[in-house]
């Protein structure tokens, strides 16, 4: 079948202004994407400008073949050269996105493979123009394919085959959708190649190129967005999972107060921030019996759901052992041997654990691996108690702890705290440190043990200011009143 001139060329510019129209908007859609890997853009933007130099020198081409001078025949020259160069730079990225989707671990010798394929193809295009062995004009300035026109196409051809290679033994994995459209875009020119030669003239290499890349470039960007979708549907779970799991967290923790109304021998205030929605550190306080308050203060390694997870372990076993009446460096031995004996993870907690008897002010205190207490002698500073500290607990199995003895008299603070108090860091990275700590102590020092926290924590926040917080933010302030003596 024959179509007169007029016909084939008002077809061909149809095909040509189509896709130059096609290409420009798809890249303005891909620049515009924000869901697409950024990988993926990029060869797909590329792509595209190369389909787009490709469509605009052949259409350059068909418009002055035929026309007479000099001036024209160079200009012939250099637009088919930019075109079929193009043609081998299309086919190169097409490589490259391929396999920037494949399963392949080591892509560097497929890399250098496809580079030098570009290298020998842009070789034979330039020895090919020089010796017209690939086109030609003829002294009317029409075009003719030469006798080795077949070079410009062997190249682009050796890539489409690693292409489907890859599809077939590296892209297992690949959405089925796209694995199709990746054929498709392989298999589209060369069906409108076959076509194309029951009639004349006609370009559909062209057509069959833009509308193999536009399905393409559509069902990833389709797969890219139902992946978006996916992945926020997730977040959206897992977000109201982790509210859900810090609110369990902090019911676990006292946090009504007055904690105690009824004992007038103390008064006692605590707070945790997390630097997630779930942390690791934890404080606790309650009566073992009417004369004996346990005052808790740890941190577990980590952050997050795990060291939440372990958190509550760890709180449990701690608690239990206590309301058993042991000592505070029996409670840490039990607790360590307990949770030694099922600590896959080599997860641990630092503890510092004290027993205050309510009617006399003594304090019994055992240490693992936990920041040293602050205390405040009633009239005087706050100042680091620095006590002997044993192994964390969840290290050793067989460790053993051994405990000490501090006198609370009343007035007297004790105030306890995680390594997020003086590891708070501003955005130079400077922490916020003990010192400060202790400067921010003894300018609330006349402050009830509430006051104390607030006061403390005002001080870190205006060190830190708008750096982020890295770590959990825990503090326990008691004030021993004395015990009332019954008459």
């Amino acid at each position: 079948m024959v179509f007169s001139v007029t016909t084939v060329n008002l077809i061909n510019m149809l095909f040509i202004a189509g896709g130059i129209g096609i290409c420009g908007l798809c890249f303005l859609q891909i620049t515009a994407s924000v869901h697409l890997r950024k990988e993926v853009r990029r060869y797909f933007q590329i792509f595209l400008l190369l389909l787009l130099l490709y469509i605009s020198a052949h259409l350059a081409r068909q418009l002055m073949d035929g026309l007479p001078g000099a001036g024209v025949r160079a200009a012939l020259y250099i637009v088919t050269f930019i075109e079929v160069l193009a043609a081998g730079f299309m086919a190169h990225m097409m490589s490259m996105l391929v396999l920037s989707v494949s399963k392949v671990k080591n892509k560097k010798p497929m890399l250098i493979v496809l580079g030098a394929l570009l290298c020998v193809h842009t070789a034979l295009l330039i020895v090919g123009w020089c010796f017209d062995w690939i086109y030609t004009f003829d002294d009317s300035n029409v075009y003719h394919r030469a006798s080795l026109y077949v070079l410009s196409n062997l190249c682009p051809l050796i890539m489409l085959v690693i292409d489907a290679v890859l599809l077939l033994r590296f892209c297992g994995e690949v959405d089925r959708r796209v694995k199709s459209a990746f054929w498709v875009y392989l298999i589209a020119p060369i069906a409108a190649i076959v076509i194309q030669s029951a009639f004349y003239g006609v370009q559909l290499i062209i057509f069959a190129t833009v509308g193999a890349a536009v399905y393409l470039f559509s069902v990833i960007v389709q797969t890219q967005n139902e992946a978006y979708e996916k992945q926020q549907k997730e977040s959206s779970r897992i977000e109201t999972e982790l509210t859900m799991a810090s609110s369990i967290q902090a019911d676990m923790l006292p946090s009504i107060y007055p904690a105690f109304p009824e004992r007038p021998e103390f008064d006692i205030f605590a707070s945790m921030d997390p630097a997630k929605e779930v942390g690791g550190d934890f404080y606790d306080f309650f009566l073992v019996d009417e004369d004996h308050l346990c005052l808790v203060m740890a941190d577990v390694s980590g952050k997050g759901v795990p060291a939440a997870l372990f958190m509550m372990a760890s709180k449990i076993i701690l608690a239990n052992n206590a309301m058993l009446g042991k000592s505070p460096a029996q409670i840490l031995t039990d607790a360590n041997k307990a949770i030694c004996a099922n600590n896959q993870e080599k997860m641990f907690v630092t503890v510092w654990l004290g027993i205050l008897e309510l009617s006399t002010g003594k304090l019994t205190a055992a240490n693992a691996g936990h920041e040293y207490p602050v205390l405040q002698h009633a009239g005087g500073d706050f100042e680091l108690v620095k006590d002997k500290h044993g192994f964390v607990i969840g290290g050793i199995k067989r460790m053993k702890y051994a405990e000490y003895d501090i006198q609370l008299n009343p007035g007297d603070k004790l105030f306890l705290y995680t390594d997020g108090v003086p590891e708070a860091t501003d955005a130079e990275e400077k922490m916020f440190g003990e010192e400060r700590m202790l400067d921010a102590l003894n300018g609330v020092k006349d402050a009830a043990p509430e006051g104390v926290l607030k006061g403390v924590r005002r001080a870190v926040d205006g060190f830190v200011k708008d750096a982020e917080q890295f770590d959990d933010l825990t503090m326990l302030c008691v004030q021993y009143r004395g015990s009332e003596k019954k008459t």
